[in-house]
């Protein structure tokens, strides 16, 4: 059994898998005072869900855009399963080809997303993050990727606009009934959720002008993925909110068997 780790600004997830089939998983808020005692307590709950045990994790996976919290987490693999996790990096065997001019700088959260999408559906495809921000992520035939944008996420936009305004509350992330809000929080909900469909709609359009993205798949995650597209349904082909760790796993084996 693979343990994957997937270290998010806001959330944690861990995911467990035997072969390619996730058996069990678990989000948590991401929390920098947690100590790796109380991270192992969680991972161990995880797999009672399952009536496993650490006996049965044979290796452990990570990918971070928080380093304030791996050595923590890896000191947590370290005392629970006796080695140290496979720290995905632009470094680490992912089955595409980065072609960034800044590689180290490249958050490990979209390499994973872009290397299970590829994996998992093939290329030219783009992938949408709707996470604390919003990755664009372009990958062609070959698998290679070549840029992308990075915008702020939903709620870091909602949360921007009510901490920034004296008056405006904070509202549910629902789809509104119509464009046209006819109170505040109506009126708020139109330019947040449909403004933000706006933005992937015309990105996605844009992108896939370009002769590497001609017939290019959309493939979404993270948490609000659902809500835009019901708002715009013709805009994502795939929805998959186990992208991450199903890549985490993916890349595990990938390096596991090179090896």
């Amino acid at each position: 059994m693979i343990l994957a780790i997937d270290i998010g600004n806001t959330n944690i997830k861990f995911g467990t898998f035997k072969g390619e089939e996730m058996v069990a998983t678990r989000r948590v808020s991401t929390e920098r005072r947690c100590t790796a005692d109380e991270y192992g307590s969680i991972v161990q709950e995880l797999l009672k869900m399952t009536d496993s045990t650490i006996k049965d994790i044979e290796g452990v996976v990570m990918s971070s855009v928080v380093p304030a919290l791996n050595y923590t987490m890896e000191h947590m693999c370290e005392y629970y399963f006796g080695e140290k996790p496979l720290v995905v990096s632009h470094k680490v065997n992912t089955g595409i080809t980065i072609d960034y001019d800044t590689p180290a700088t490249l958050g490990t959260d979209r390499i994973v997303g872009m290397a299970s999408a590829y994996h998992f559906y093939g290329g030219p495809l783009i992938t949408i993050d709707f996470g604390t921000a919003t990755t664009f992520n372009l990958i062609d035939k070959g698998g290679r990727f070549f840029g992308g944008a990075i915008a702020p996420g939903v709620k870091t936009g909602a949360e921007a606009l009510v901490n920034k305004t004296a008056k405006l509350p904070h509202i549910e992330l629902i789809k509104p009934d119509s464009i046209v809000g006819k109170d505040t929080r109506s009126a708020m909900q139109a330019g947040i959720i449909c403004g933000y469909a706006g933005l992937v709609k015309y990105m996605v359009d844009r992108y896939k002008s370009l002769p590497e993205m001609k017939g290019a798949k959309v493939v979404a995650t993270g948490g609000l993925s659902e809500l835009i597209s019901q708002v715009e349904g013709d805009i994502v082909d795939v929805t998959d909110r186990a992208l991450a760790l199903k890549g985490l796993n993916f890349i595990y084996h990938l390096n596991k068997d090179k090896n």
